[in-house]
């Protein structure tokens, strides 16, 4: 810090309005704003036409948007950027407009709301178990809505048989198995969100190489014999010892010489850097009772406990996800 500036509250307001910036994302969402722009330069005049709306809300809603990065303008019209184009165009494969629905879903927002709540107790005031208890509907929103966001990362290996632990939208197995024509995937989640996997996993054309466990990761027969385990996303939501214990099951379903591939948010020692996933944890604080976001050597130390060796970490761009890699 520059001792010799003056104090400055812009970083107190800005902090208190960044639900505008929320708010505008989600009007030109659900407007169909970025889509009706798509790859042409356009005034409000011509989106207000597209998009069932008033030139006036159109024009203030685009400018902001420009502000705030989403669309470029030139003279009176507006045009998508690359990231925009690739992210938020209905029309562009990588879409993922639709995460939308996860993470500004009443579950999610009003965890946030009783944060203070959260802090005092020291895990999520909403409720015991927060968004870990069982069969949580939101869970169904993150299956919808995040897969384009996941596909990316779900690229890291190529075993012939698969069991991806908590899956969701499936597609980090599904991505693993279209790379190995042999490979026989199993899926494990709660039975209502199993339903968005297999949709996923028919629209893959892998239903015949495609099976499902209902129920809690630490409480179902997981199988035995498996190349890999995948855990996406997972180990995030409980403390260390659950991990531990977590890990121990996926060590006992490996075939010798199989492997674990964790994914998760894994900020620095220092736990603030880098500011993605180091801010992760609060998320987790609002949501769950005893989650965390952790770092390499935590995670490693998991790990090991668990029967675990040769722990690796691997870097998954253009997410903020890394991939911890362990061998029976």
């Amino acid at each position: 810090m520059n001792n010799s500036e003056p104090p400055s509250p812009v970083l107190f307001f800005d902090t208190l309005t960044a639900y505008q910036n929320t708010a505008a994302l989600k009007a030109a969402l659900e407007l169909k704003l970025f889509t009706a722009i798509g790859p042409s330069r356009a005034t409000a005049a011509e989106l207000a036409a597209g998009c069932g709306a008033t030139e006036r809300g159109i024009r203030i809603l685009s400018d902001y948007l420009t502000i705030l990065g989403f669309l470029e303008k030139d003279g009176d019209r507006y045009s998508l950027t690359r990231d925009s184009a690739t992210f938020l165009d209905q029309t562009s494969p990588a879409y993922a407009g639709g995460a939308a629905a996860f993470l500004l879903s009443s579950t999610i927002r009003g965890a946030f709301d009783e944060l203070a709540a959260a802090v005092r107790k020291g895990g999520t005031a909403q409720s015991a178990e927060g968004t870990m208890a069982p069969e949580h509907p939101v869970w169904i929103d993150f299956a919808r809505g995040m897969a384009p966001m996941m596909t990316p990362p779900a690229r890291i290996t190529r075993p012939s048989r698969i069991l991806d632990i908590a899956a969701g939208h499936g597609l980090y197995g599904i991505a693993v198995a279209q790379k190995n024509p042999r490979a026989q995937l199993v899926a494990l989640d709660w039975a209502p969100v199993l339903k968005v996997a297999r949709e996923n996993a028919n629209a893959a054309r892998l239903a015949d190489r495609f099976s499902t466990i209902a129920g809690s990761a630490f409480e179902v027969d997981l199988g035995e014999n498996y190349d890999v385990v995948l855990a996406p996303n997972f180990l995030h939501h409980f403390d260390p010892p659950a991990c531990v214990t977590f890990l121990k099951r996926v060590h006992a379903a490996l075939r010798p010489g199989g492997c674990v591939a964790v994914v998760e948010f894994v900020p620095n020692p220092d736990r603030v850097t880098p500011p993605e996933p180091a801010s992760f944890s609060l998320v987790m604080l609002a949501t769950t009772a005893a989650g965390d976001a952790y770092t390499f050597a935590e995670l490693k130390d998991m790990l090991s406990q668990a029967g675990f060796n040769q722990a690796q970490q691997h870097p998954l761009p253009p997410s903020f996800a890394t991939a911890v890699i362990a061998t029976r």
